[in-house]
């Protein structure tokens, strides 16, 4: 049971913020998801993730991450417009 528990919690967490993280190194916030997404796919194929339950919250914490890094990538942009 607390397997389950720590995965789910992690599986709440590290997508989300794996898209934030790979959108600040890459610029690119449409890279970042699908770099995100394919290690979600590798980490299914290795068997990481058993249950539906966990598919969806996977999906959850990715949407949540990429809207985020979506906002994060406008105002960097608005930032460096106002400045010219």
């Amino acid at each position: 049971m607390e397997s389950l528990l720590t995965k789910f919690i992690l599986s709440f967490f590290v997508p989300g913020l794996l898209v934030v993280l790979f959108t600040r190194v890459t610029f690119h916030n449409v890279v970042a998801l699908v770099l995100t997404v394919a290690l979600i796919a590798a980490a299914v194929y290795a068997g990481y993730t058993q249950t539906w339950l966990l598919y969806v919250v996977n999906a959850a914490s990715l949407t949540a991450g990429f809207w985020y890094s979506t906002r994060m990538i406008q105002k960097q942009r608005a930032a460096e417009t106002d400045k010219e």
